[in-house]
Parts: C-alpha cells; structure tokens; sequence
C-alpha cells in the first residue's frame, strides 16, 4: 500500500492537467463519479464538479477529457454571470450562494479566450443564420399558419423542432431568468443569446468536451447540412472525397493542432478542411463565408461581393475562389482544379441562365395578370417554382461544385427539366384562358 500511495503520488504531478485523481483510467461514468478534485481550480469550481458528477456525471465525463480541464478551466468559469446580467439566476439547489449562474454560454464567453475565432464568426454567412429569418413573414407563415395549421397552443411546434434546432432564435427567459422551453434548448447556429451575442460555438463544438476532432467530422455539419434543399452531407458521400473518407476516414488523423492538420493526416478534405482549416499557406478560419466564390443557395446564384454581414452575397468572389484553389492545390494539379471549376461554374450558369431566369418571369406575368392563387401553396405553379430553386435549383448547384453527379443530375438537371415543362404547361393554359385552373 505504500508503494501505491508513493505511485499515485508521482503521477498527480506529473500529469499535465491541473486537476484530477481518479480510481481508475477507464473512462466511464463510475470513473467519473469517484473523480477527486486535487488542485489547480477555484473552491467554487471544485464545488461544482463534485456535485456534478453524481447529479450529471455525463457533463464531468466530457469535460474530464477536454482541453479545457487540462487548462484548469471548469464549470464555473464558463456559467458564472454577473448577478445584474439579464440571464443570471442562483442554483436550484445552493440559493444563498452569492455566486450567480446561468445554462446559457454565448459565443461572448468563449470569446473571451477564443478571441479570433469569434471575430471570424461574427463575420461569417454563420452569424446570419437566424437573423435573416426574422423579416421573412413568408417563412413565418409557413410555420405557424400552413405547418402549424393555425393551431391556438401548437403552432409553434415546425418551427421549435424544425428551423430553430439549426438556424436558432432569440432566447427568451421567463420570470426566474431561465430559457423558456419556446426558445430552448437547441443549437443553432444563430442564436441571439441574453448578453447580445450571436452565435452557437456547440453546434460544432459540443459541450463539454469541446473537441476539435468532432468539428473537423463531416458529421458534425450534416446535422444541418441534409436533406432535400441542401443535402451537403449526402453531396460530399456522393463525391470521391466522400468515397475517401468512408473507406478509411476512421484510420485519419483528426487531433492535430489548428494550423497544422494536413495531407498526411488525411488523403482526403472534409469539410472543415475546405472551408476552415489552415492548409498550405492558409490560415485557419471561422468565417465559413471566406473561400466562396458563388451564393450557391440563393434563387439565383450571383457572385459574393458584400461586406455585409447580413447579405447573403456576404464575401469576396474572386479572393475566395483563389483560396479555395490554394485548397485544392495540396492534393491536385492546377489543370485538375481549373477544369473542375470551369465545369461547375457552367452549371452554375444554366442553371441561372436557363431555368431561374425564365421560371420568374413567368411568375411575374402571371402575377401582373392576377393569375397566381393567393395561398401559394394550393398553387400547383407557385409551388413547382419554389421546388424549383429551393429544392432540384440548390441540389444541381452545390452537386456541381462538390463534385457529387448523382445530385448535379438525377437529383439536379433532370427534375429541374421536369418543373420546367409543368410551369411552361401551367403558364401556358392561364395565360390562354384568363383563368387559374
């Protein structure tokens, strides 16, 4: 027994993490719920992990092997607010603690570390995410009244589920400072929290372990990224990228340190690294918005020229497509870059040129001859032409530019062509009668 308590005592010190003894080296929630606090955190801290782990022992897994625990950050120095601060409120269970708390940790928590990667976000096309559903009354309606059918207690429901869990919202409080159960929880990208900040650094950094393997996943963006609008999870499965990475992704490296995470810890991109981390001479970024060239999901697709937050021709176009071009330079020849690029921006262009274009001023004549319902969705042509950009528009665009045929054709062109010829035939009967059929 004296050689173990020598033994135990040699290894708290030279550990690197500041905190820390457990019973065990496995990992697991009994492990945690015997964890002893040693040094390194605040009383306060050390308080809150002790009762955590039996009350969320989940919560003290995660952070026990995170980078944060390692650095002596805890609980407390994340949750702590100021007892004036909008959201603060006393624990449920220590109500004469003079130490105020609250669930909710907005990017301007983590900025107070992560000085530059909030910067980049807040100049990112993520910043936008809910804040350009606010004006849209026709999104709106959408979810309470056709969605939500109006409904006097549930109406609410599409949007909380739905649209909210990635866009985000404003999160409201209710008379004791906490989230109300409209508004929270979820993880979208936009939240407006409390304290003024937007943003959702768990969306791709989940609580509490906060790693950066999980953000460098395609997974950790397909929670938003799928489905029939903007299927960017199955586009990348579809591409030889995606082929790469499902053959042997799970033999990667995905732990490097920012600014160093390059071929050879990988033979193919995922998205973060396309769009996020340091590659060649590219520094690491958190503006997801920095190496476009096109507004792939708009109606129609323009090149980005904006230094606008809020529009969504946020970015410059050429700068971006040059570093996205660095990107591709680390695995390809610049002939197999320019070609692939001169290849989706052709499709970029039918697509505008030959299906956006034409189907809107159809649209505009219809309208201007009172032939259009005023439900826009009991009408077959209202309807055909949001699928139109919404839908089959963005699947061929993005297809195109990710590399996935399956979803630039069967999925793109061909049902673009279909919507077409019936808003040709729709378009036709109403113009030649005067009448909405």
């Amino acid at each position: 027994m004296k050689h173990l308590a020598q033994y135990l005592c040699l290894l708290v010190l030279c550990l690197p993490s500041p905190w820390l003894l457990a019973e065990s080296d496995a990992i697991g929630l009994a492990n945690v719920k015997t964890l002893k606090i040693d040094r390194g955190l605040t009383t306060e801290g050390k308080a809150c992990i002790t009762c955590h782990q039996q009350v969320t022992p989940g919560h003290v897994a995660d952070w026990k092997e995170s980078r944060h625990a390692h650095a002596g950050i805890s609980c407390i120095d994340c949750h702590q607010v100021a007892e004036d601060a909008p959201h603060a409120m006393q624990h449920a269970n220590v109500e004469d603690t003079p130490v105020f708390v609250s669930p909710l940790v907005s990017p301007k928590v983590c900025g107070r570390c992560h000085v530059d990667a909030k910067a980049q976000f807040d100049a990112s096309g993520h910043f936008r995410a809910y804040h350009q559903i606010i004006p849209k009354d026709n999104l709106h309606a959408l979810q309470v009244i056709h969605e939500g059918r109006n409904h006097p207690e549930l109406s609410g429901a599409p949007g909380e589920t739905g649209c909210m869990q990635c866009h985000g919202t404003e999160i409201k409080l209710d008379e004791n400072n906490r989230p109300t159960a409209e508004t929270w929880p979820n993880n979208g990208m936009g939240n407006l929290y409390p304290d003024g900040a937007t943003g959702s650094c768990t969306a791709c950094h989940s609580r509490h372990k906060f790693d950066i393997a999980e953000a460098r996943h395609p997974h950790a963006c397909a929670s938003c990224h799928l489905g029939p609008d903007h299927p960017n999870i199955e586009i990348f499965e579809n591409s030889k990228h995606g082929h790469l990475y499902n053959t042997e992704g799970d033999e990667w490296n995905f732990d490097t340190a920012p600014g160093a995470w390059e071929p050879g810890d990988y033979r193919g991109p995922t998205c973060a690294t396309c769009h996020m981390s340091g590659i060649g001479e590219l520094s690491v970024t958190h503006n997801v918005s920095e190496r476009l060239y096109w507004n792939l999901w708009d109606k129609e697709s323009k090149v980005r020229g904006s230094e606008d937050v809020l529009s969504p021709l946020l970015g410059d176009g050429p700068a971006g497509r040059e570093k996205m071009k660095t990107v591709c330079s680390n695995c390809h020849s610049s002939t197999h870059t320019n070609n692939f690029f001169a290849q989706g921006d052709k499709a970029v262009r039918l697509y505008n040129e030959a299906y956006y274009q034409p189907a809107t001023k159809m649209l505009e004549e219809l309208k201007q001859e009172g032939l259009l319902k005023a439900n826009p969705w009991t009408d077959e042509f209202q309807i055909t032409y949001y699928y139109l950009w919404h839908h089959e528009g963005r699947r061929a665009r993005q297809g195109a530019m990710m590399g996935a045929p399956d979803y630039a054709h069967w999925h793109g062109f061909f049902e673009l062509q279909q919507d077409m010829y019936k808003l040709e035939g729709i378009y036709n009967r109403r113009m030649q009668s005067g009448k909405i059929e």
